[in-house]
């Protein structure tokens, strides 16, 4: 494949005829990934839950991998809940079936809770911990043996750089903690396998992106957000770069784009007019 130099990054032209894993990538910051990909020509192997519309969220797997498809990428739509092992091995084994391998695993999926500990379920903090965290081990952990295979692999987790400040843990312990698992993990697996060439880094936003998360946050207007589409750019930029000696950062949106030569973010932003709302985590 084709490669340019870039601000002194190499990259490859494009992921044409990469496989990509994406957990999650039935609507939202998944799909605008997969769409990305797919416009490459990549193969997306769709994983999520929604299999059935549901009037509250709209998109499912089969929506996306028409999507998909229509953004010329092939694709396979997967029904995976990420916190059982059994369906995450049957999707990656599905998924080598029918492509041949797995090049690159996108840990999107996540859940969100952000209340204080006496609001919040103990199912709800269960379902973030084994969704995020756990979800994010269980998904690498499957997909690993096709990535050391495979010529240029990465993992990336759409996770925040790891704090430790108060102000990101009084307000939600439970969900912080599970932010912190994915990013932790990502730590952990890029001191593991980083030296074995894989890439394995994280990914947030500048910026609260409008999906439909935003539901979960108090006062937050989809105005004061960005579209998905900055973080499908990003993880782009991203996932074409040489994986040998690229692991264990944690990186951000619009700096990976300024990188890239991209600064007039204006385009991103749902309502230009209005200042825009900062990402949790970020300082």
């Amino acid at each position: 494949m084709r490669t340019h130099t870039d601000r002194g990054v190499t990259v490859m032209a494009s992921l044409r005829g990469k496989t990509l894993f994406i957990t999650g990538a039935s609507r939202g910051i998944g799909l605008a990934i997969a769409l990305r990909a797919a416009r490459d020509g990549a193969n997306v192997a769709i994983a999520a839950k929604s299999s059935v519309p549901n009037p509250r969220l709209p998109g499912t797997i089969h929506t996306a991998a028409d999507a998909v498809r229509q953004a010329g990428g092939q694709a396979l739509a997967l029904k995976c809940d990420i916190r059982e092992e059994a369906q995450v091995q049957a999707a990656v084994a599905a998924t080598v079936d029918t492509f041949g391998g797995i090049d690159i695993l996108v840990n999107n999926a996540s859940a969100i809770w952000l209340r204080g500990t006496l609001d919040t379920p103990m199912k709800r903090f269960d379902l973030m911990q084994q969704v995020n965290s756990r979800g994010t081990f269980l998904c690498a952990q499957a997909c690993l043996p096709h990535l050391l295979a495979a010529a240029n692999p990465h993992i990336l987790t759409l996770a925040p750089p790891p704090t430790l400040a108060p102000q990101w843990w009084g307000p939600h312990t439970g969900y912080t903690l599970a932010k912190m698992g994915m990013s932790l993990v990502t730590l952990g697996l890029a001191a593991e396998f980083g030296a074995r060439g894989v890439a394995i880094n994280a990914l947030w936003p500048r910026t609260v992106i409008a999906t439909d998360a935003i539901n979960m946050i108090p006062g937050v207007e989809i105005a004061a957000c960005r579209t998905p589409q900055i973080m499908a750019d990003a993880a782009h930029a991203v996932l074409v770069r040489p994986a040998q000696g690229f692991h264990g950062q944690f990186l951000i949106d619009d700096e990976v784009l300024a990188q890239a030569g991209v600064h007039d973010l204006s385009g991103y932003a749902v309502d230009p007019s209005q200042a825009l709302l900062p990402d949790l985590f970020l300082d």
